[in-house]
């Protein structure tokens, strides 16, 4: 019984956190509900983008274009600002990742695709950007995590996700973060549902008010290490997706 019981408050909880209050569900593509994740308030543009069965979904304090064919984000987006990291305020980490309840069942992953994977459920929107505890819990939706080495997850990539908070804290007004995974053509799955397993991660760095943008780039390895960044330019050729439509450097 006290198995039962311990289990139906794990169901439970996940229930809960699924039915956190959001902005709207977009069943379209354009994001008509939270488009100020976006400088200029434009998507990014993706070609021949129907094979990935894609939905946009809004949440608080980022937006996903989410693959039902991947079962993951094609890209996480965020507005980022100084005034919304504030240093005295301890925003609890909650841990209590769920599935994604206003997505079709047969397009996203479930708790038991992660279980005993041998991979992290790596965040693409970091819980250590959200400035509030409805962020924060919004954060641990399975559509914000791609399956991902665990030093790469806990100490590489953190340290990238870190050093752009960082960047916030010094610019002078808003910065757009798009972050996401590349596949390729032999990138394994895990779990009944095939959620597939990145070669690459991405974290594009807009700064509007200095008018620079770069990337960076690494392998879903825990060999991995932070190198140096790459340009805009570089991005856009390695993944076709144009991120930022009407950036010119």
């Amino acid at each position: 019984m006290r198995w039962f019981n311990h289990n139906l408050g794990a169901v439970v909880l996940h229930i809960i956190f699924a039915l956190i209050a959001t902005p709207a569900f977009s069943a379209g593509n354009d994001f008509e509900d939270c488009r100020q994740f976006f400088a200029n308030n434009t998507p990014p543009f993706i070609q021949h983008q129907e094979k990935l069965q894609p939905r946009a979904l809004c949440f608080s304090a980022f937006a996903i274009f989410h693959s039902g064919t991947n079962r993951t984000p094609i890209y996480v987006a965020e507005r980022l600002n100084k005034k919304d990291f504030n240093p005295s305020k301890k925003n609890h980490r909650t841990d209590n990742f769920y599935e994604e309840a206003r997505l079709p069942q047969a397009e996203r992953s479930q708790l038991d695709d992660y279980r005993d994977s041998g991979y992290d459920r790596g965040h693409m929107a970091p819980a250590g950007d959200m400035a509030n505890s409805e962020s924060m819990s919004q954060s641990f939706s399975l559509a914000n995590m791609v399956p991902q080495n665990s030093y790469n997850n806990r100490k590489t990539w953190a340290s990238i996700e870190k050093a752009t908070r960082k960047y916030v804290m010094r610019a002078e007004g808003d910065v757009f973060v798009i972050t996401g995974p590349v596949f390729d053509e032999n990138s394994p799955t895990i779990g009944e549902n095939h959620v597939r397993v990145p070669r690459y991660l991405f974290k594009l760095v807009y700064d509007p008010s200095a008018n620079k943008a770069w990337a960076h780039w690494i392998e879903n390895s825990d060999e991995a290490r932070v190198g140096k960044p790459i340009s805009y330019e570089e991005l856009v050729t390695r993944t076709g997706i144009d991120f930022l439509p009407r950036y010119h450097d």
